[in-house]
């Protein structure tokens, strides 16, 4: 289930962060989402910002978009009913190579978030994502994301980092937490009786 996202309380609105100054053609945003609440109140939020907005709710809708104009900006759910966003951001980036995508996924879905950056995706939130974060995520510039670590985590050690997270949300239960992560309760007991993997 999709999170929707607030309007700013009427005091926010002056103090928006607003697009510097650049011609129609550079304000264009296209926002893909099966979700059409979520989907108005973000083209909405991104409006009162100074973007100019069209709408899609399928991967069908975005292509068509696209084929017609490519936009300059980006914001495409990774799931849809007909099918992946990442298709939709692929083409985008072939028809317009400096379009700015940003990619919205569920949390913890990193592989997917990776092949979108590898697909062309400038960056990738996870839901819930707000105004805010969308709009610095738009806007952002290369050098404010991170680097690749040197020595990035093992998969057993991100693996062994998210059940304690879990466990810890589940008030360290450990029968809780085996069903939340649909696994065998002396698996997981064996798992919290180990050491933190490097």
């Amino acid at each position: 289930m999709k999170n929707d996202i607030a309007d700013p309380p009427p005091e926010a609105k002056t103090s928006e962060a607003v697009l510097p100054p650049l011609s129609d053609a550079e304000k264009s945003l296209l926002i893909v989402d099966d979700d059409k609440p979520f989907l108005t109140r973000v083209a909405r939020a991104m409006e009162t910002r100074g973007f100019i907005v069209s709408q899609a709710s399928s991967v069908a809708e975005g292509l068509a978009a696209i084929a017609k104009a490519p936009p300059a900006f980006a914001v495409i759910d990774m799931r849809l009913a007909d099918g992946n966003g990442l298709d939709v951001i692929s083409e985008l980036k072939a028809r317009r190579p400096d379009a700015r995508g940003i990619i919205l996924t569920g949390y913890g879905n990193i592989v997917t978030a990776v092949t979108a950056v590898k697909l062309g995706a400038f960056d990738y939130l996870a839901k819930p994502a707000d105004a805010d974060e969308i709009f610095n995520a738009l806007m952002a510039t290369r050098h404010d994301k991170a680097e690749l670590p040197e020595n990035p985590m093992s998969a057993d050690r991100v693996r062994w980092e998210h059940i304690q997270r879990i466990y810890e949300l589940c008030g360290r239960n450990v029968s809780e937490t085996a069903r939340r992560l649909n696994m065998h309760r002396r698996t997981l007991q064996r798992i919290l009786a180990k050491r933190a993997p490097r």
